[in-house]
């Protein structure tokens, strides 16, 4: 009861501050105040439509927004998500594109399970879209995930990737960003020895954490410092009684989000800072750069909380994957087996959460690929979220993963396709 009612306490503000800022936003919009030029009015209209805004965001799954793309053939296809395997924790959706030929790109992207939804990786599925037939993991929010489907830990993880390869088939270039990598790999490597045929043809890893303590961040250095008691009983709530996983174990979005804003505090305070002016002086608009980014960034999920518990325990505290130790099911995991799927590496020069050298320890431990079917990138210049979504990865990385897909797809180079998304 006490983890499910400070669980409650968490929501009760979120929606409190929502309310105030509905209130101020619609007593200052009252028509008499129009006969008072007054700016503390303004301000408190623009207070009042910005938090409202901010605080709605944080309980919404956001929309995928993926509606048509322009083809090589000049005309606008829409774009259909069907989710092609349903599981409890997660679903594989398959970004279908109508009236167009099947792509010879079938790619597996890999969205992380941190606190944001796999809608993370909009802009990363709308660059690959033109020429690529793109799957994604959905991972559901575990609030929404009753407790009767059972636990779901980096092991139950890493077969949910296992399932997803097989059901894709072997055809398939796998590309994981962030903070799957390490269990992307383990995945790989468990097929590599329990089915060879199901194997992907490649695997790109971008920004992952495979040796934590190759480069420390202050990531790593948290995961040194706090013992596993301190952060069950300060991280691990019990889902409150209004959502369908009343009782389950999380890591809340709320107080993940609360960790993400305490780090650029007083970026995020300037950014905010500007909107309200902004929203003050009738410049800003619904979809501008503030609430582009502040839609997505804002909108979090709850993390089961054996997943969070065993992800820092075992691949930060312990460095399984790093140390080639890791075990699924009871069967060790031999990342030295993976002998046919091309592995490239790509990591942003600036990268705070995930630094260079922590992601590229991934080609060593593939002590049975030759040198070959190995490739790594270093970025110049580009931090965490460039490599996967930003101008990084829309004019450099991008272009060169499709060359590796390419490489190593064993069929013709495809046409790339000029193309946008609508």
């Amino acid at each position: 009861m006490r983890q499910m009612a400070t669980y409650d306490l968490m929501e009760t503000i979120r929606n409190t501050n929502q309310w105030m800022g509905a209130t101020a936003r619609t007593l200052a919009s009252y028509p008499a105040f129009a006969l008072f030029s007054n700016p503390a009015i303004q301000w408190m209209a623009a207070w009042g439509e910005v938090a409202e805004r901010s605080f709605e965001r944080m309980n919404a799954k956001p929309d995928w927004g993926i509606r048509s793309i322009t083809c090589a053939d000049g005309r606008d296809h829409l774009v259909n998500i069907e989710t092609v395997v349903e599981r409890p924790f997660g679903d594989l959706l398959h970004f279908d594109v109508s009236g167009r030929e099947e792509q010879p790109r079938k790619i597996l992207l890999v969205a992380p399970m941190s606190g944001h939804y796999a809608t993370l990786l909009r802009s990363t599925v709308i660059s690959l879209i033109p020429d690529c037939e793109v799957y994604v993991t959905d991972w559901h929010n575990a609030r929404d995930v009753p407790v009767s489907a059972g636990k779901f830990d980096i092991e139950d993880y890493t077969l949910y990737l296992v399932d997803f390869m097989r059901h894709l088939g072997p055809d398939t270039h796998v590309i994981a960003v962030c903070q799957p990598a390490p269990l992307t790999l383990a995945a790989t490597a468990y097929l590599a020895e329990e089915d060879p045929d199901a194997q992907p043809r490649s695997l790109t890893l971008i920004g992952g954490p495979i040796d934590p303590d190759a480069t420390p961040t202050d990531v790593t250095d948290f995961g040194r410092r706090v013992t596993m008691g301190q952060l069950e009983e300060t991280a691990i709530q019990r889902v409150g009684f209004s959502y369908p996983g009343v009782g389950r174990l999380v890591y809340p979005g709320l107080l993940q989000l609360s960790s993400f804003v305490s780090m650029n505090l007083d970026r995020h305070s300037k950014a905010f800072n500007d909107q309200i002016l902004r929203v003050a002086r009738g410049e800003a608009s619904d979809h501008d750069a503030h609430n582009r980014f502040y839609d997505e960034y804002l909108a979090v999920m709850d993390m089961p909380g054996e997943f969070y518990l065993s992800t820092v325990e075992r691949i930060f505290k312990n460095g399984e994957i790093a140390k080639n130790e890791f075990v699924v099911a009871g069967k060790p995991v031999d990342i030295g087996k993976i002998t046919k799927v091309a592995v490239k590496t790509v990591e942003g020069a600036n990268d705070d959460i995930s630094a260079p050298g922590q992601c590229v320890a991934a080609l060593a431990l593939c002590t049975g690929l030759p040198d070959s079917m190995k490739a790594s990138h270093l970025e110049p210049g580009a931090g965490h979220y460039g490599i996967f979504a930003g101008k990084s990865w829309r004019n450099n990385i991008r272009p060169l993963v499709l060359e590796f897909i390419d490489a190593n797809s064993g069929k013709k180079k495809p046409t790339p396709a000029n193309s946008n998304a609508a």
